[in-house]
């Protein structure tokens, strides 16, 4: 069941959003929450933190990843410059490899090594193949 965006982003502020609404698609949804909210930087920041933070109380330290959080942010971002981002559902249906191949994205911008990297999963690592922008 969907939850209104307002009780999704304060419960991922405040670490009792349930795990089942903090999958692949709810990362997506809390980057797309805060891209309408605050300038790239600090949604990066507070997408970033908060994932970490909830990650950690959910147990799951070790699934976080900076590089690939911030990533598919930056790639959110420019894209809702151009395309619908009317509502979170109209913009997932318009950018439908975001959900279905994330990884695949990504490949296309880092290579396995340097996106593997210990670095890459603790800190904003850039590109090594193609810049994001």
């Amino acid at each position: 069941m969907e939850i209104d965006d307002a009780i999704f982003l304060a419960q991922f502020r405040d670490q009792t959003l349930a795990a089942g609404h903090f999958d692949h698609r709810g990362h997506l949804r809390i980057a797309w929450l805060y891209l309408g909210r605050y300038p790239l930087r600090e949604a990066c920041d507070r997408v970033c933190a908060g994932i970490r933070s909830l990650a950690i109380a959910l147990g799951a330290r070790d699934k976080f990843h900076h590089t690939v959080s911030e990533a598919l942010v930056r790639i959110m971002a420019g894209r809702m410059k151009s395309g619908d981002g009317s509502d979170f559902a109209s913009f997932l249906a318009a950018n439908a490899d975001l959900l279905s191949d994330a990884r695949g994205l990504l490949a296309h911008h880092y290579s396995d090594e340097c996106l593997n990297s210990a670095e890459a999963r603790s800190r904003w690592v850039e590109p090594d193949l193609v810049p994001l922008d």
